[in-house]
C-alpha cells in the first residue's frame, strides 16, 4: 500500500498541497483537505479517490464563494458558472446544496436584492425587471412576489427626470418621442409612460417660463 512520504505547499498557490507517495509526486489537494493527512500514513486507492473527490468539491465551493463576493447570484447563475468552469453536475448540485444550507444562495433574496438595486440606481418597469430576472433563471412565482408593491409611476418619474432635464431645449413632439422611447426601453407600460412624460413636460415648460420671466 502506498505511503505518504511528503506534503508540500505549491509555490504558486499556498492553498494547495502536493502529495508525494513513495517518494514521487502523486496529486495535489486543497489545504483544507490535505490537513487531514500526515507523512508516514499508508493510503489505498479508495482513500485517494475519496480525497480527490473532496478536493474537487472544495475547489468548486471556493470558486462559488468568490463568484458570490462580487454580488448575490441566483441559483441558475451559480449552476451555469460552475458548469462553465468544468465541474460535473453532481459536484455542482452538492455545492449549491451547501450554499443554500449556509443561507448564501436564495432566489427570493436574490430577486429582492435585484429589484431594490434597480429601484435605487436604475429604475425599471415591471416588464423590464421581470425580463431581467427571467434571464437570471428566477422562477416566475418568485418574480411576481418580488415585484409586489412597486410604484410604477414613481419609478418611471425617477428614471426619466434627469433625462427630461437634458431634453428641456427640445420641441414637444421630439421631447415626447425620445422620452417615451427611453421609458419603453426601461420596461414601463404605455399608460405610465404617457402620464410620466406629460408630468415632466409640464415641469420643463414651467421651468422655461420661469427663466423667461
Amino acid at each position: 500500500m502506498p505511503k505518504i512520504t511528503r506534503l508540500r505547499a505549491q509555490k504558486r498557490n499556498a492553498k494547495r498541497v502536493k502529495v508525494y507517495l513513495d517518494g514521487e509526486y502523486a496529486f495535489s489537494l486543497p489545504l483544507a483537505v490535505a490537513m487531514t493527512l500526515h507523512v508516514g500514513e499508508e493510503i489505498d486507492e479508495a482513500r485517494i479517490e475519496a480525497l480527490q473527490q473532496r478536493g474537487v468539491f472544495e475547489t468548486a465551493y471556493n470558486r462559488a464563494l468568490r463568484y458570490l463576493s462580487y454580488r448575490p447570484r441566483s441559483c441558475a447563475e451559480m449552476r451555469q458558472y460552475l458548469r462553465e468552469k468544468g465541474f460535473d453536475p453532481e459536484i455542482v448540485s452538492r455545492v449549491l446544496d451547501r450554499l443554500r444550507d449556509a443561507g448564501l444562495l436564495d432566489d427570493r433574496e436574490f430577486a429582492r436584492f435585484w429589484v431594490e438595486n434597480r429601484e435605487t440606481f436604475r429604475p425599471k418597469g415591471a416588464l423590464g425587471l421581470s425580463y431581467e430576472l427571467r434571464q437570471k433563471g428566477v422562477p416566475r412565482e418568485i418574480i411576481e412576489q418580488s415585484l409586489e408593491g412597486l410604484n410604477a409611476r414613481e419609478s418611471a418619474y425617477r428614471a426619466a427626470v434627469g433625462r427630461a432635464a437634458r431634453m428641456a431645449h427640445l420641441e414637444q413632439p421630439i421631447f415626447y418621442r425620445r422620452l417615451s422611447g427611453f421609458l419603453q426601453r426601461r420596461g414601463f407600460g404605455y399608460k405610465v409612460i404617457r402620464e410620466t412624460v406629460d408630468r415632466l413636460w409640464e415641469e420643463v415648460t414651467e421651468q422655461r417660463n420661469e427663466e423667461t420671466d
